[in-house]
């Protein structure tokens, strides 16, 4: 009885198996769905970016030149001033007796210089008919020509002393912005050196400069590329922008690397005709690398993974998938660029990646097409690099991956 239990389970299993054969068939998955495309190809420009500050072309520390009381302000705080425009008086009390004291001194020197030559004149006569000796002659004729070094010298100190009397009227050495004063009517200030009191300071106005640091790796990418030169272009914006504003042009780079940062100084000249950029402000820089050139592109999202390699999934004619390791540039308009490693005919997968886990497999290809990401296209298309201001922007060369 049992013989015949065991026998009837079998038959009823043989007879499910049978049975669901044909639909088993049925639900075998087909190729799965993917959306191809070949890549962007586009004239891009590589702009490397940079943190830095704005300086003015020209600041000056304002100091008197001669020591004294401030007698009188002659400007307000932070206005716009000429050159040559009086800014401070000094006390002219004691540089005006300074210069008639001189001027005495002149004519005591005059009056000496006279009467030598008078004595002179008489030891000429007289030494025609050997009625003095020729050392009295010759003592005569050295007391003019010391009469005539001395009154030189009251001369010499008459010029300063009128120097001094000019210089107690401080006037502004270069035109542009002033600052506050540093110092009110009625102190005492010290002047003639560079160790003076500073009364005040002036930036020029109009055009400015905008300096930052490159690493020495930047430095020989556009030694090699020729890229970045004086004149390259230069955009810049503000921590409270988000686009690239101000524009202006490469204008000087340093002569040599700095051997404790490995940085190398860079600057550019930005118009500044309303003057809204002021010294010390902190911006963002993008500089011009090489000219244009031809980029493949293609989205972010079609980039895999294998191990330490970046790869590309392409489709062949017969709908067989295979990886090709490729060299990633940039980001442009939302798109990678594609250093190497990828054909202008090559059909990528940018859609449904993920159904085609091994190399090898067969996918139903749709075409599709690839386009800028939306609301970053731009008529001059341009590459975002990492920000650098130090020997750490070497890195950034190969960020982005």
């Amino acid at each position: 009885m049992r013989g015949l239990k065991i026998a009837a389970v079998s038959v009823l299993a043989t007879g499910a198996l049978f049975g669901c054969s044909p639909k088993a068939e049925q639900q075998a998955p087909g190729a799965p769905p993917v959306t191809v495309a070949t890549p962007l190809q586009q004239k891009v420009v590589d702009w490397d970016e940079f943190t830095g500050r704005f300086e003015a072309v020209e600041s000056v520390d304002v100091r008197a030149r001669v020591g004294g009381y401030i007698q009188a302000v002659h400007f307000r705080d932070g206005q716009m001033v000429q050159k040559g425009q009086l800014l401070f008086t000094l006390d002219p009390r004691p540089a005006q007796a300074a210069l008639a004291q001189a001027q005495a001194q002149v004519a005591q020197m005059q009056s000496q210089l006279t009467l030598a030559r008078a004595n002179l004149a008489r030891s000429e006569t007289l030494l025609a008919s050997q009625a003095v000796s020729k050392a009295e002659y010759d003592a005569n004729k050295a007391a003019v020509d010391a009469a005539q070094a001395n009154l030189a010298a009251a001369n010499a100190a008459v010029r300063t002393a009128r120097l001094n009397l000019d210089y107690t009227r401080v006037t502004a050495p270069t035109s542009g912005r002033v600052s506050d004063r540093r110092v009110d009517p009625g102190n005492l200030v010290a002047g003639g050196s560079s160790a003076g009191d500073i009364l005040t300071t002036i930036i020029s106005g109009g055009p400015i400069h905008f300096v930052f640091d490159g690493s020495e790796a930047v430095l020989l990418k556009y030694l090699r590329d020729g890229g970045a030169s004086q004149g390259a272009p230069v955009r810049i914006r503000l921590q409270d922008e988000s686009s690239y504003v101000h524009t202006g042009r490469l204008d000087f780079s340093d002569n040599a690397v700095n051997t404790a940062s490995g940085v190398i100084r860079l600057r550019a000249i930005v118009p500044n005709g309303d003057g809204f950029l002021r010294p010390g402000m902190f911006g963002r820089a993008q500089v011009a690398g090489a000219a244009a050139y031809d980029a493949l592109l293609v989205p972010d999202s079609a980039i895999g993974t294998d191990q330490a390699r970046r790869v590309v999934s392409v489709v062949a004619a017969d709908g067989s998938v295979t990886t090709k390791p490729v060299v990633l540039g940039p980001i442009v308009q939302g798109l990678r660029v594609i250093k190497s490693g990828l054909a202008p005919t090559d059909r990528i997968i940018i859609a449904g990646l993920q159904r085609t886990a091994q190399p090898g497999v067969k996918v139903k290809a749709q075409n599709g097409r690839i386009t800028p990401v939306a609301g970053q296209a731009s008529d001059a298309p341009v590459t975002q690099a990492a920000p650098a201001s130090s020997a750490s922007f070497a890195n950034s060369l190969s960020s982005g991956d």
